[in-house]
């Protein structure tokens, strides 16, 4: 009984992790036009780091990183944000590559979801069989 338990918490580690990961790249493409940010400059990408919990049990989050790479520079002078050559730092966020991420982890997600279910309808089943 208890390798069914730690395939749900597996699973919900899963989910949890995927969670994180939509909301990381939700508040990416928000921020996609982002180019004054409270802590000075253009909104900077970030991206959930994960490891695996000790002897395979999940997955947990370890830490967010900022992307510190530059964004594109984009002319225009008439921009408040421009530089004295009339540039503006955009976001480093690329809008595609976000929502191929945000795919991948819906679909993650999903698939945690579906192991679950599946978990709960095999220890029903034992459960019924041990019953008769």
């Amino acid at each position: 009984m208890s390798s069914f338990f730690d395939t749900m918490n597996i699973s919900a580690s899963g989910l949890t992790a995927q969670r994180l990961r939509m909301d990381i790249i939700s508040e990416n493409i928000a921020n996609a036009e982002t180019t004054r940010t409270a802590e000075g400059g253009p909104y900077k990408r970030k991206v959930p780091i994960f490891r695996e919990i000790l002897n395979g049990k999940g997955i947990e989050a370890t830490g967010i990183e900022t992307d510190q790479s530059r964004g594109p520079q984009v002319y225009d002078p008439a921009h408040p944000d421009a530089d004295p050559n009339g540039y503006v730092e955009k976001p480093n966020v690329n809008i595609v590559e976000e929502m191929v991420n945000m795919i991948s982890a819906s679909r993650s997600y999903e698939a945690n979801v579906t192991s679950m279910g599946i978990t709960k309808s095999m220890i029903t089943r034992t459960l019924d069989i041990s019953r008769t």
